[in-house]
């Protein structure tokens, strides 16, 4: 057993070594999850203590396999609640996040096979997220940051980097949602930011928005 906090940093270094090719460092782990330097460094420690990472110095932090198969199960968990509560309880998409939160910690595997039996065993989640099944597999998805793109393509919104509330607001004040199509008009060498055609309707995103808008 484990506790939340626990939890919150396997699931933390788990998001951050998808974009790292090394091990994650304590720092980005600390800004990620708005804590204290020191405080990452002993949880670490303690994570190390019990076979879930492995961590040297100067080489960064990686889930052990018994840390990896945690870390998936409490997504799982995490993505299901978000389905949940956006098909069943009729929350937006931009409400759910801090409630699965809290959710994700509850321990009971009868309660997470029923909720996926309830909700048809969805492969994604209502943010374009994929859901690890009972054995911790993800389905396959093949998808490019927005900013990887160049004028004149076309493209579809497959899902978001980052699903915090005002993020998703921002989104929806632009009628940026799954499956909307995209035309990328232009991109400017300043700055990188880009144009845009949504819905008829030409926007401009910053490099921030297109770093996290997943096509």
């Amino acid at each position: 057993m484990f506790t939340p906090s626990e939890e919150n940093y396997l699931k933390a270094i788990f998001h951050l070594q998808q974009d790292v090719d090394k091990g994650v460092s304590t720092s980005s782990i600390s800004e990620r999850l708005n804590t204290k330097s020191a405080s990452v460094t002993e949880m670490v420690k303690k994570l190390s203590e019990k076979k879930l990472v492995n961590y040297q110095k100067y080489y960064g932090v990686h889930l052990t396999e018994s840390g990896l198969v945690h870390a998936l199960s409490i997504i799982r968990k995490h993505r299901l609640w978000e389905c949940f509560l956006v098909e069943r309880l009729n929350f937006n998409w931009d409400e759910v996040h801090d409630v699965a939160e809290q959710l994700e910690h509850i321990k009971s595997a009868k309660l997470v096979e029923e909720l996926d039996k309830l909700l048809g065993r969805p492969s994604y989640d209502p943010h374009g997220d994929p859901i690890p099944d009972a054995n911790g597999s993800l389905p396959e998805s093949s998808k490019k940051k927005l900013s990887q793109l160049g004028a004149g393509d076309r493209v579809v919104c497959k899902g978001f980097k980052d699903n915090s509330s005002s993020f998703l607001q921002f989104l929806a004040k632009q009628n940026i949602g799954l499956g909307t199509v995209i035309d990328i008009l232009d991109v400017e060498p300043f700055d990188e930011s880009m144009k845009v055609k949504v819905d008829k309707k030409e926007v401009t995103l910053s490099k921030m928005a297109t770093n996290n808008i997943l096509v």
